[in-house]
């Protein structure tokens, strides 16, 4: 549902905001929008990243795990891994 909304904006802002909105094929009212929408939207995301830590933050995708991965396979994998490192160190 859509409501009317009135704001006080520079005239030389309108004035840009229409050239820009023609030449993206949208009305300014669609820009401002999607304009608040995001800014919303980037408002919900900053505060569910609060909550994570420093080092989750810096760490955040660099992990891949595979579809439908079999967590004992991982382990026997991990743990191979693990101990054939520690046999090359003796």
């Amino acid at each position: 549902m859509n409501t009317k909304l009135t704001l006080n904006i520079d005239h030389a802002v309108i004035n840009k905001a229409k050239k820009y909105a023609k030449t993206k094929k949208r009305s300014v009212s669609k820009l401002v929008e999607e304009y608040l929408s995001s800014i919303s939207s980037k408002e919900f995301a900053a505060v569910d990243n609060e909550t994570l830590g420093t080092i989750t933050k810096q760490i955040a995708g660099t992990i891949t795990i595979r579809k439908k991965a079999d967590c004992k396979e991982l382990l026997s994998e991990a743990l191979s891994e693990k101990y054939i490192w520690s046999q090359r160190g003796r």
